[in-house]
């Protein structure tokens, strides 16, 4: 039998799988067939719940993001849209001088239950390019500074992406990573936050030299990125991905599907909307809507599953919802190719 690792590994390399494989959530109590890395002096505030960054934003817990971390609202380094023209004032990268670089990475992959030989290992450099941006001056003023300070945008990213490429030459071989991940959120439910072609102009050939760290190595890349973002798939395919997560229901997943065949990995295709959200949805229900994304998109491999509900501890009836979903996914995913 394969092992879980083994076994994501099969989707990815375009081969049909034992089970049905999910990304980075374990959903049984178990072993998890992925895990993300993010190097401790990135994402130190994303396992402590909170705190500074590396560019000193600060973040802090929402229970509206089920206990994720978000930029503290209205706390900004950048107070104003005109900032851009001078970033440098405000935006610093740390001197890495003397980091042991070694330890940090054997201290990180020691601080998480990790069986290698079941768990496939991603490493990112960074939340995201256009997220930091948001992060550096608020939501409003990240897109207005899109449109009226585009020279000085890319500077800025050149700046903060020579930074992460310098963390990645320290630590990516340390980790040995079996994936490549890319995270950034660049759309909402119904459209890009951006043009397609502003997009493939200002963040994309930040993306690119990311990537080029997964592509040197021979490693599947993985994009993260939430929304109506089908459209950059192609533009995604350029630079080396070939898994797309969480693949959400607002794009359209089977065109997609259809159009680039064993060219991309479908993380998702499953969203906690409509009457599932409702608290007297059935069990039948939830495990109807597992059996409709797998019948959907998992015919032919290259499928893995992405989605669950989100809340925080304190919420019984959605926890109790999310083991009944994971407990779905196992059933039916496991025997989906039998």
């Amino acid at each position: 039998m394969l092992t879980q690792k083994e076994n994501y590994l099969m989707t990815l390399d375009g081969k049909i799988p034992e089970w049905i494989p999910s990304y980075n959530i374990d959903y049984m109590g178990g072993t998890p067939d992925t895990l993300v890395f993010l190097p401790k002096i990135v994402g130190a505030y994303r396992d402590n719940k909170g705190g500074r960054n590396v560019w000193g934003v600060n973040y802090i817990t929402s229970e509206e993001a089920a206990g994720g971390v978000i930029s503290e609202p209205g706390v900004f380094l950048m107070d104003d849209v005109d900032d851009m023209e001078h970033w440098g004032d405000f935006i610093k990268a740390p001197d890495l001088t003397g980091i042991d670089w070694e330890k940090m990475v054997n201290d990180h992959l020691n601080s998480v239950p990790l069986d290698r030989n079941q768990t496939a290992v991603c490493v990112c450099a960074t939340v995201g390019i256009f997220q930091d941006l948001v992060a550096f001056m608020g939501f409003e003023n990240a897109l207005v500074a899109l449109y009226e300070y585009p020279d000085e945008v890319q500077e800025l990213f050149d700046y903060t992406t020579s930074f992460y490429e310098k963390v990645l030459e320290k630590t990516i071989d340390l980790y040995k990573p079996d994936i490549f991940d890319i995270w950034d959120d660049t759309a909402s439910w119904q459209s890009q936050f951006m043009s397609d072609d502003m997009y493939r102009e200002l963040i994309l050939p930040y993306e690119d030299r990311l990537a080029r760290f997964g592509r040197e190595r021979g490693l599947h890349i993985n994009m993260h990125n939430c929304g109506k973002c089908g459209t950059l798939v192609e533009d995604w395919l350029s630079i080396g991905v070939d898994c797309w997560n969480p693949a959400q229901t607002c794009n359209d997943l089977v065109g997609i599907k259809a159009k680039y065949g064993d060219r991309l990995t479908i993380a998702g295709g499953w969203d906690a909307r409509d009457h599932l959200l409702a608290p007297d949805v059935t069990e039948e229900e939830i495990y109807e809507s597992v059996k409709k994304t797998m019948d959907t998109l998992a015919p032919g491999g290259h499928f893995i599953w992405c989605g669950g509900f989100l809340c925080t501890p304190d919420d019984k009836v959605t926890m109790q919802k999310n083991m009944t979903l994971f407990k779905a996914v196992h059933d039916i995913g496991h025997d989906f190719y039998k």
